[in-house]
């Protein structure tokens, strides 16, 4: 008798323990975009490396552009060449051909070897790799940070014009230069400088300063969680302190508040922190290993098939 009296408080006690978790398998599960091609999966930003990621069902793929010394859109992230390559120097020194002739596999590091090394992976062209993959998303992430941006929104758009890619391509900056360049043509998320401001008003100050704005989406991207740095000012000075930036339930209400958002999160790099993104009702989520993050998704699907109706 003692037991079943307990049993209504252990059933509710269960309730809310699975509660996250069917607050995750109910929720839509949110588009999976390779970051660099699957930088965990295969030699980042390359043509393997977005081949592997598309094979392991993505949704879209994010691309890291660069400009080469002739003017030509190309896949490259770091400033150096001999960070990820067997050349050194800045994409600017190379043409667009001299880079292609680049091992781009050269770094890539699996178990105990280099299995991309002399594959004859080199530095892709933007435009290649459009052709190559006529029928795939993708989101371009401009860092060349020696071009002009002027001259690299010219040289883009022409690119995106010749290959008719405009409807399955947004661009995304952490320099707002390169954002502010882009003709009107090429769709764009909001500058990372705004949706850092925005996000942190939401999460450290609980005010929600978004502006209307018309029926088009707004796009923003930013990691699900971020260390910052927090600045006080005093009538004597000034403190700083570290801080966690994180989106919550508040945020996402916010910045879907004044018309429609698409928010991508960044860093999502485990089953955790896909969960997490998923119950936020992220409109997509940024990985490192699409391998991976298909096991998550197909988890979750068969978590979904299993929960009562």
């Amino acid at each position: 008798m003692p037991l079943l009296r307990a049993l209504p408080a252990l059933l509710l006690l269960l309730l809310l323990l699975c509660a996250p978790l069917y607050n995750a398998v109910a929720a839509p599960q949110p588009a999976i975009i390779a970051h660099r091609g699957g930088t965990a999966d295969a030699p980042e930003n390359t043509v393997p490396a977005i081949r592997s990621a598309l094979a392991n069902g993505v949704d879209a793929v994010w691309i890291t552009l660069q400009l080469s010394k002739d003017g030509v859109v190309v896949l490259y992230r770091p400033a150096d060449l001999q960070a990820l390559t067997n050349a050194r120097g800045p994409v600017s020194a190379y043409s667009a051909a001299q880079l292609a002739q680049t091992d781009a596999g050269w770094a890539y590091i699996r178990g105990d070897g280099h299995p991309y090394r002399a594959q004859g992976i080199g530095i892709p062209r933007l435009a290649t790799v459009l052709q190559t993959f006529p029928h795939a998303t993708f989101y371009l992430d401009i860092k060349s940070p020696d071009a002009d941006p002027a001259r690299f929104a010219d040289a883009l758009l022409t690119t995106l014009e010749e290959q008719h890619a405009l409807a399955r391509t947004r661009v995304y900056s952490t320099d707002a230069r390169y954002l502010q360049a882009l003709p009107p043509q090429i769709a764009r998320f909001v500058s990372r400088d705004e949706t850092r401001s925005l996000l942190a008003n939401v999460a450290m100050a609980h005010r929600c300063q978004l502006q209307p704005h018309d029926a088009m989406p707004r796009w923003y991207g930013l990691e699900l969680t971020r260390e910052v740095e927090v600045v006080e000012k005093y009538t004597l000075g000034e403190g700083r302190s570290k801080a966690q930036l994180s989106w919550d339930e508040e945020s996402m209400v916010c910045f879907r508040s004044q018309g429609p958002a698409r928010i991508v999160l960044f860093g999502i790099n485990s089953p955790e922190a896909y969960r997490q993104a998923q119950t936020l009702g992220a409109d997509a989520v940024m990985v490192d290993s699409p391998e991976q993050a298909q096991q998550w998704r197909k988890r979750n699907r068969d978590a979904a098939s299993r929960a009562p109706e």
